[in-house]
């Protein structure tokens, strides 16, 4: 991946990893699948305003649109769900870290499902660094001794996961199609699934008034770490691929630590810089373009090739 590219990664993985905070402070007061209705709905309606004013109608392709519904459900529907329902019952940074399981998820089916993202040993390795320092992050008691930790929770959220991995495998075919659109497309596929989902179950109409937080929450939640952020997710996928896409969940716990530094203050552990330290090399490893430089300004006349 070249510069522009690990740009948007980390834009998206700062994006995304809001998205753990607006859902804990959203599950406090509506449930599950009203709180994920809000966020693709809301997203929805930002994005399919946005191509109205540029003029630029969604196609209208009936195999365009199925693609859409079935991108939908593995990249919102079912995942956010799975969140949602796991942060009722742990804390959200853990959430986001469960998340970093992505990345194995994601290698091992493009290994086994496409001819072209085979694993390698430089992604082995970085796979390796980058769940080294996710525990560093974490730290043993958050992932064993916690007595706030809920396997169920933990459960949901490696779930969500898996289905990530299989979400970035098939969104490959959306390739030729713009990101906007993409965007666009597999969110409102998703507001249609939701909309029957949440009446039934949830009954929204019957539910209390949402705080004033809980609304700014649902505008982060949407606006940014939605609508902004499968943009970008689009872009990042048709460029770089789906094993360097999911880089960005190994990003996320990242994010949440300085982004709790910055705006509330918190204070960053020792252990936490020794964890984006193994989780930088993780993402070396991964680009590889630090195992080549060597050969580049070496002697060699012909380096090797690493793979």
């Amino acid at each position: 991946m070249g510069a522009a590219e690990w740009g948007l990664l980390l834009a998206l993985s700062v994006l995304w990893g809001g998205s753990f905070f607006f859902f804990k402070v959203l599950v406090d007061e509506l449930p599950p699948l009203t709180v994920v209705l809000g966020r693709v709905g809301l997203a929805a309606v930002a994005l399919n305003l946005l191509l109205v004013l540029r003029r630029d109608p969604m196609p209208r392709s009936p195999s365009l649109w199925r693609g859409f519904l079935v991108m939908g459900l593995l990249n919102n529907v079912i995942p956010f769900t799975l969140i949602v329902l796991g942060e009722t019952r742990i804390s959200s940074g853990l959430a986001s870290i469960l998340n970093a399981m992505t990345p194995i998820f994601t290698v091992l089916a493009a290994h086994l499902l496409t001819r072209t993202e085979k694993l390698t040993w430089g992604k082995s390795a970085g796979i390796g660094f980058g769940l080294l320092g996710v525990a560093v992050l974490v730290g043993p008691d958050a992932l064993f001794g916690a007595g706030d930790q809920d396997w169920l929770g933990e459960a949901a959220c490696l779930s969500a996961a898996l289905v990530y991995a299989f979400a970035g495998l098939y969104g490959r075919r959306f390739k030729d199609v713009p990101p906007l659109k993409v965007a666009t497309g597999q969110i409102t596929a998703s507001t249609l699934v939701l909309l029957p989902l949440a009446g039934l179950v949830d009954r929204p109409w019957l539910l209390p008034m949402p705080s004033t937080a809980a609304w700014a929450a649902f505008a982060g939640i949407a606006l940014f770490s939605t609508a902004l952020a499968y943009v970008l997710f689009f872009r990042i996928l048709a460029v770089a691929g789906a094993t360097n896409l999911v880089l960005v969940t190994f990003l996320l716990p990242v994010s949440a630590l300085l982004l709790g530094n910055l705006a509330l203050g918190e204070t960053i552990q020792p252990q936490a810089y020794a964890g984006m330290a193994l989780i930088g090399l993780g993402l070396a490893a991964i680009d590889g373009r630090l195992l080549r430089a060597p050969w580049r300004s070496g002697r060699t006349s012909t380096p090797p090739k690493i793979t």
